[in-house]
């Protein structure tokens, strides 16, 4: 909801918000229907950082929003604070060169499912025109409970204008009236530290197990979902017939990266010991 709720607000005729691939598939959805164009900088499969000098190509006087998330679904990449300094010091120029802010719509369900002692840069440090979206549906397990928040820094262009246009938004998106059951238990464990070591486990036994039968996958650094590279080039073919094994993908080409498969393992440790040998006999037939 805080994502739509953006889009809604800021978007006028001929508006466009940029993402890097790969992204999540409705924020498509979201910006089409209150009338606005995604334009999608190509992925970057090395290390799923952003591709700047295609996301320079991009950017045009119609430019009104850039969309990051990270953790990322569906890559699990965390953009370092490299990327987020190099973003917010191009979109500056721009602002400058077209007369107009350019906000970042910085959407941060996973913020606190970072492995290995990662930081997640807070972008608002880097960028003064940057609104927050988040939930915490996925930092507290609760999922289906879409309860949030959307962070409008005072450091934000027309603060008033884009504050009320928000509110004005949030108001008549009726649906993200958050019961107030699910308002007692945030506020009670809104400062205790999320619990991610199942993530860590999870995602450490599906990325070894993955490369060992001989997928080619880059770690996870946060989030709950592994990003591999396909067995064959079609990826929903390859998907398909993951089918027949009981494992269920989802093709790259939803994310804008065709090629690659996501696979989730916010789900039972004993589920994923179980696909792994599943996974292996699907590498083995692409060997024969």
């Amino acid at each position: 909801a805080s994502i739509t709720i953006c889009f809604k607000a800021l978007c006028e005729a001929g508006d466009e918000f940029i993402t890097f691939a790969p992204f999540f598939p409705e924020y498509r959805c979201f910006v089409e229907s209150v009338g606005g164009k995604l334009v999608v900088v190509p992925p970057r499969p090395a290390d799923w950082q952003i591709d700047f000098a295609a996301f320079e190509r991009l950017l045009t006087p119609h430019t009104k929003a850039v969309i990051v998330n990270s953790p990322n679904n569906p890559s699990g990449a965390i953009y370092s604070e490299e990327t987020i300094r190099e973003l917010a010091s191009i979109l500056k120029r721009k602002e400058q060169a077209y007369g107009h802010p350019i906000f970042i719509i910085s959407d941060e369900p996973y913020r606190e499912i970072a492995f290995d002692g990662l930081v997640v840069p807070y972008i608002p440090k880097y960028y003064d025109d940057t609104l927050v979206c988040y939930s915490y549906s996925k930092s507290f397990s609760l999922p289906g409970e879409r309860i949030g928040y959307i962070a409008v820094p005072d450091s934000v262009a027309d603060f008033g204008a884009v504050f009320g246009a928000i509110a004005g938004a949030a108001r008549v998106v009726t649906h993200v009236n958050a019961p107030s059951l699910w308002q007692y238990v945030v506020a009670r464990c809104v400062d205790e530290p999320s619990d991610i070591s199942k993530y860590v486990e999870n995602g450490k036994l599906l990325y070894d197990g993955l490369v060992r039968a001989g997928f080619t996958c880059v770690k996870p650094q946060g989030a709950f979902y592994l990003f591999p590279k396909c067995l064959e080039d079609d990826d929903a073919a390859f998907c398909e017939r993951a089918k027949k094994y009981g494992l269920l993908l989802v093709p790259g080409a939803d994310f804008g990266a065709p090629g690659y498969f996501r696979a989730a393992y916010c789900i039972k440790t004993d589920t994923i010991r179980r696909s792994l040998p599943l996974f292996q006999q699907l590498a083995d037939e692409y060997k024969k």
